[in-house]
């Protein structure tokens, strides 16, 4: 019997298509990796395509593609699927809450010390976060990790947010050797128009990093955990 499995991410509203293609490409990796499943995708910011992703499909594993456990991913996610007639998929926990997401990310800043030349107790991080006003949950995953990249044995090792205190732009002393690490699913404005300037504002001296998301290692993680989470069902 196939296995189905949909991954499902916010997108950009102001243009949504590009985020819609994006996540096709990662579902399709992810697919190669599981060879007895249907992996699909769906952005919210693009309309009808979560309805269109679960159409004839009763019932799946659906894989929010966010960085925390917030409004979206929880309660909107959940109401949309409802809608579409999608009553009895299962949720697995968002990507920036799975252990072995956050250990990636432990992984990305180490291979960023050494490919400067330095170790970790030479290398300070600027995890950079979205954030919310309106919620605690972005923040708290943010800086649950930066104490995992303590930890792991960083000089320095802090979150900062696009959209809530304390503000990327205000991240002041991290010169050259040090890592900006950017704790996003996806490469959307937030990444690559709002981050460099709040970063140059900062006067930031380091290595910028891809999103998180980005990296190689997604797809295995993401069929890792959907493997793992049939197991129990």
């Amino acid at each position: 019997m196939i296995k189905k499995a949909l991954i499902v991410s916010h997108g950009q509203p102001s243009d949504p298509e590009p985020s819609e293609l994006a996540l096709a490409l990662l579902a399709a990796k992810v697919a190669e990796l599981l060879p007895d499943w249907r992996v699909n995708s769906a952005t919210l910011a693009k309309p009808d395509a979560l309805a269109a992703a679960v159409a004839g499909h009763p019932q799946g594993m659906v894989y929010p593609m966010f960085m925390a456990g917030g409004w979206f991913p929880m309660t909107e996610l959940p109401r949309r699927m409802a809608a579409a007639g999608a009553m009895d998929w299962a949720y697995l926990p968002p990507f920036g809450l799975d252990e072995r997401v956050q250990a990636l990310v432990v992984t990305l800043a180490q291979e960023a010390a050494v490919a400067q030349g330095r170790t970790p107790a030479q290398t300070d991080v600027l995890l950079a976060a979205h954030g919310s006003f309106r919620s605690a949950a972005p923040s708290e995953v943010a800086q649950a990790v930066a104490k995992r990249l303590k930890a792991a044995g960083f000089a320095r090792a802090e979150a900062f947010f696009i959209d809530q205190e304390p503000r990327i732009a205000t991240a002041t002393g991290f010169g050259a050797g040090s890592v900006c690490l950017p704790f996003f699913a996806a490469e959307g404005g937030h990444v690559t128009d709002d981050l460099p300037d709040a970063l140059a504002e900062a006067g930031f001296g380091g290595l910028l990093l891809p999103p998180l998301g980005l990296d190689a290692r997604v797809p295995s993680l993401i069929a890792a955990a959907l493997q793992g989470q049939s197991q129990t069902l």
